[in-house]
C-alpha cells in the first residue's frame, strides 16, 4: 500500500540518509521557517541542497516548480514533496506536517490571547503597529517576486493584466490563474525564450552528486491504480470529516460552514497566502462576517511572526469564526476546534496533491512546456499580489472607503479625510526599516508594535 502505508526502515532508504537525521534536519527546517515562502524555500535550499547535498539543485528546483503550480502553500508542499523523495510517504508525512506544527501551536496560542485580550487598549495598540508593518512586508513582497519574475515586456505585461483583472473587475483569482498557465504552456511550446523557466539562488552552478542523485527512487513508480489508491485515501481523509458535518449539524452551522469554505480555499489557494488573502477576506468579512478587516490584518501580523506557511492565518479566521458562533458549546473550545478544523481542511489536500501527483511529474522533469506555465503564473501572481498590498493600504492607512461600482467596474477607493496619519506614519516607517536600512522582518515587527503601545501611552492612538 505504498502511498497510503509505509514500511521503509533506516536501513532500506537506499541514500544513505536515515529517517532519525531527517527528522531532525525537517525539525530544524520547521523551526527556522520564518519569512513568507520566500524565505522558507531559501532556508530548505540552504540546508538540503547547500549545507547537507541531500538533494540536487535541478531536482530541487522541479519539485519547487510543481509546488507553485498547486493551490496552498507552496513552501509547505515542497518540504512534503522532498520528504516523500527521500523516505516515501512516511518521509513526506514528517516533513509536510513538522513543517506546520510549530504554527499550529503558535497561532493557536495567540488567538487566546486576541480573543481574551484583544479589546484591551494595549493590545489593540500592539496589533495597530503590526498592521502597519505588515503593510510594509506585503509590499516588500511585490518587490521580492517582480525582481526576479518580471524580467521581459511579456511577463511585465501579464502582471499588469492580472492587476487589472482582479482590482478593477473582480475576476475571480483561478480564472487568472489558469489563463496565465494557458498563455506560458502555448508560449513556451511555440518557443519563444520570454517563457523560459526561472533559475533559483541567482543561477548557481547545480549539484549534481547529490546523496539522493539524479535517477529515478525505486518507489517512483506512476501507475493509475496507485493513483486511485492513494487518491481514494487522501480524498477520505479530507472530505469524510466535512460529510459528517454537514449531516451532523446542516449547511447553518458555523463548523459546517468552516469546512465548507475552508475546503473551497484548498482548492483555489494557488500563490500562497499574500495572493489569495483578498477573497479569503472579502468572504470571511463581508460575506460571512467572521472577522473585520482590521482582524484579518492582525490575523496575518500574527502569521508573519510565527514559523510555518502566512496561511496558518487562516486557522486564526477559523478560531474567531466557532468563537463567535459557539453554540452549546464554551467560546475558547469552539475556537480551538473551528482553528484545527480549518487548518484541517487547508493542508489534508496538500499531502493529496503531492503524493498523487508526484510520481507522475517525476517523469516531467525538464519539461519545457510545463516551466512555461509556472513562469507566467508566476508574473501573474506578483499583479495579484499588487492587489493585496494596496488592499491592505486602504484598510490600514484609511478608516474608510467608499465603493465603485459601474460600467463593469468595481473597486473601492478610499475617502481621503479618513486617512490615520499614525498608521501612515507607521507604515512608512517599517518600509523605510525594511528598503533602505534591510533590517530583518521580526526587528521590523517588534519595533512597530513597541511603537504603536508607545502611541498609546501617549495619547496619539
Amino acid at each position: 500500500m505504498d502511498g497510503i502505508t509505509n514500511r521503509t526502515t533506516e536501513a532500506d532508504a537506499g541514500h544513505g540518509i536515515s529517517f532519525t537525521e531527517a527528522f531532525r534536519v525537517w525539525l530544524r527546517v520547521a523551526l527556522l521557517s520564518f519569512g513568507g515562502p520566500a524565505g522558507q524555500i531559501a532556508v530548505m535550499h540552504r540546508i538540503l541542497v547547500e549545507e547537507k547535498n541531500w538533494i540536487s539543485e535541478s531536482r530541487f528546483l522541479h519539485a519547487l516548480n510543481y509546488c507553485m503550480l498547486l493551490p496552498g502553500p507552496e513552501a509547505q508542499q515542497l518540504a512534503t514533496y522532498i520528504g516523500w523523495l527521500l523516505h516515501r510517504t512516511k518521509g513526506g508525512i514528517m516533513a509536510g506536517g513538522l513543517f506546520i506544527l510549530p504554527g499550529i501551536i503558535a497561532i493557536m496560542g495567540l488567538s487566546y490571547i486576541y480573543a481574551a485580550f484583544g479589546n484591551v487598549s494595549y493590545v489593540e495598540a500592539l496589533f495597530f503597529g503590526l498592521k502597519a508593518a505588515v503593510l510594509a512586508i506585503v509590499i516588500q513582497a511585490v518587490v521580492r517576486v517582480g525582481k526576479r519574475a518580471l524580467r521581459n515586456r511579456i511577463m511585465i505585461a501579464l502582471a499588469a493584466a492580472a492587476f487589472i483583472a482582479i482590482f478593477f473587475f473582480d475576476v475571480p483569482f483561478p480564472v487568472i490563474i489558469i489563463s496565465a498557465g494557458l498563455i506560458g504552456y502555448a508560449g513556451a511550446k511555440s518557443g519563444r525564450s520570454e517563457f523560459a523557466a526561472l533559475e533559483h539562488g541567482g543561477g548557481k552552478t547545480a549539484t549534481v552528486d547529490s546523496m539522493l542523485g539524479e535517477e529515478m527512487p525505486d518507489h517512483v513508480r506512476p501507475s493509475v491504480p496507485h493513483a486511485l489508491k492513494v487518491g481514494a485515501f487522501w480524498l477520505a481523509m479530507w472530505l469524510v470529516p466535512v460529510a459528517a458535518l454537514l449531516i451532523a449539524f446542516g449547511l447553518g452551522n458555523v463548523f459546517s460552514q468552516i469546512a465548507l469554505f475552508f475546503s473551497k480555499m484548498a482548492m483555489v489557494t494557488f500563490g500562497g497566502a499574500y495572493a489569495v488573502l483578498a477573497y479569503v477576506a472579502q468572504q470571511a468579512v463581508e460575506h460571512y462576517h467572521w472577522v473585520n478587516p482590521h482582524e484579518m490584518l492582525d490575523g496575518l501580523g500574527m502569521a508573519e511572526t510565527t514559523p510555518g506557511p502566512l496561511i496558518m492565518v487562516l486557522q486564526f479566521v477559523g478560531f474567531m469564526a466557532a468563537y463567535r458562533d459557539p453554540g452549546s458549546l464554551s467560546p475558547m473550545l469552539a475556537g480551538t476546534l473551528g482553528g484545527l478544523l480549518a487548518t484541517w481542511v487547508t493542508f489534508t489536500p496538500c499531502f493529496l496533491w503531492i503524493f498523487l501527483g508526484a510520481p507522475f511529474i517525476e517523469t516531467l522533469r525538464g519539461n519545457k512546456a510545463l516551466a512555461g506555465a509556472l513562469t507566467a503564473i508566476t508574473a501573474a501572481v506578483v499583479g495579484v499580489i499588487l492587489n493585496l498590498s494596496i488592499w491592505f493600504a486602504l484598510h490600514t492607512v484609511f478608516r474608510a472607503t467608499s465603493k465603485v461600482a459601474s460600467y463593469g467596474l468595481s473597486f473601492d477607493m478610499p475617502v481621503v479625510s479618513s486617512v490615520d496619519i499614525a498608521a501612515l506614519m507607521l507604515a512608512i516607517a517599517a518600509a523605510t526599516a525594511i528598503f533602505r536600512f534591510n533590517l530583518g522582518m521580526l526587528t521590523v515587527l517588534g519595533g512597530s508594535c513597541a511603537a504603536g503601545v508607545l502611541l498609546r501611552l501617549v495619547g496619539v492612538i
